[in-house]
Order: structure tokens, then sequence, then C-alpha cells
């Protein structure tokens, strides 16, 4: 390496290194109060980092939390295969355990921010605009798959509204796995949520297929 290549590297690693520390900082952070709560002077006291340090990386906090959100949508297509349809030799039942345990699997690596996003959604504009974008996002790949299936007369979904359909499992999905009460109950059995879940959209696609 050159003497000329030095100085842009090594400020490259200290980049990186400042901009992990912001992230992790607010998912330590979300572990002790609501999102509301946090501001850029608490985040870059907790990340090491001068608040003109943190506006280098990021525009505000909700940037933060795109940016996390954005990594949990990049981990769930490295999970489903990029969303892969489901082959000659993965039955429905099989595809529906591979959407919503690699979902569940997002969740829980990524807790508690996904939790907080979506308690804190019907209160916040942003918020609710970042999760909304992540959840088109998943129901953008998963719309052509059952339309896929519906041509080749594979699946026999519960209404002709693939969209809604597609898009109403999604947010059943994404509220339950973010451990909304309303949806698991004040006892939060996550590993029975899962399993409806897996079944609710077996059902609403399929009809309860089992077969391949």
């Amino acid at each position: 390496m050159t003497a000329q290549q030095e100085p842009v590297e090594a400020p490259r690693r200290r980049g990186d290194k400042q901009r992990h520390a912001i992230v992790q900082a607010v998912r330590e952070l979300l572990e002790e109060k609501p999102f509301a709560e946090l501001s850029v002077s608490t985040i870059s006291d907790r990340a090491g980092v001068a608040r003109s340090g943190f506006y280098f990386y990021f525009d505000s906090k909700y940037a933060v939390l795109a940016h996390i959100v954005g990594a949990a949508a990049h981990e769930l297509e490295e999970l489903t295969q990029s969303f892969a349809p489901r082959g000659p030799q993965e039955s429905p039942t099989a595809f529906a355990e591979r959407m919503v345990r690699s979902a569940a699997a997002v969740y829980a690596h990524n807790d508690p921010v996904m939790s907080a996003c979506n308690a804190a959604r019907h209160t916040d504009a942003e918020i609710r605009e970042i999760l909304d974008a992540y959840n088109e996002a998943v129901v953008d790949q998963i719309v052509p798959i059952v339309e896929a299936e519906l041509r080749n007369r594979t699946a026999s979904p519960i209404s002709d509204d693939i969209r809604g359909l597609v898009r109403t499992l999604a947010a059943t999905t994404a509220f339950t796995l973010s451990g909304d009460s309303a949806f698991v109950g004040p006892e939060r059995k996550m590993d029975e949520a899962v399993l409806i879940l897996e079944k609710l959209w077996l059902h609403a696609l399929w009809g309860g297929q089992v077969g391949e």
C-alpha cells in the first residue's frame, strides 16, 4: 500500500466504527426507553461520538432507525433465499414455514428495534412511513409468487384481492412477531404464535394444502 492510499483507508475504518457505534447505541437505548424519548445527544453520548459526528453519518435519529430496518429487510431477503418461489419439492406447508420462520428470526435478531417501531407507528408518522415501506417491500416480493401459483392452479387463496390479502397477512405477522399483546396475549407465547402464523398463511393462500 502506498503512502497516498493509507490516509484514505484509515478514516474509512474509523467511520465504519463510529457508524456502528451509533447504530448499536440506538439498539441498546431502545431496551431502556421508548424511541420518542431518545435524542441525538443521548444517542451520541451512548455511542461515544460527538453530535457533529452523529450528523456526519445520519441526518436524524429516524435515519438510524431506517438504517436498522433496512438491514433487517436485507436479512429477511437472505433468509428466504431472496423470497424464492415455492419449488416442485417444497410443499405449501414448507413454504409457509420458510417465510414465517425467516421473519421470526429477523424480528428476534432485531429486537427491541422492531418492537419499538411497531409500538410507535400509531403516534409517530415518520416511524409509520419507515415500517410501511418495509412492509410494502415484503408484499412486493410475495404477491408475484402467489400470482404465479394462481396461473399454475397450484394455489387457492381466500380472496381475489391478492395484494390486499398478502398485505393483511404481512401486517398480522409483523404485529405478532413484534410481541403486540393484542396478537400474542399477555403471556407472549411466541412459539405458539409462530405456528398459528404458519397455518394462517397456509390456509389463506393454499386452503390448507399440505401436499407438494
